[in-house]
């Protein structure tokens, strides 16, 4: 199974790096964007076939150690 998880900083969140994108943007001329947030994107290959099985493994990376659930938000994504 594969399995695509993406983090994000939850909405409050100050995100100093996503701010400092849009204004690298603006500054190579890119007009219009309003707001940056950057994240996390990680693609797993697990020996699990079981996909509900899989969803709680990740579930649990992420909420042991690929995510800070107490800032960040999390999706998985579960594929064969």
């Amino acid at each position: 199974m594969k399995a695509r998880v993406h983090i994000t900083l939850k909405e409050g969140v100050l995100d100093p790096q996503g701010k400092a994108i849009r204004g690298a943007l603006s500054a190579l001329g890119f007009k219009g964007v309003n707001q940056v947030r950057q994240g996390k994107y990680l693609e797993l290959d697990l020996e699990e076939s079981d996909r509900a099985r899989a969803r709680e493994i990740v579930e649990a990376m992420c909420a042991k150690l690929l995510a800070n659930t107490v800032i960040e938000d999390y999706s998985i994504e579960i594929a064969e």
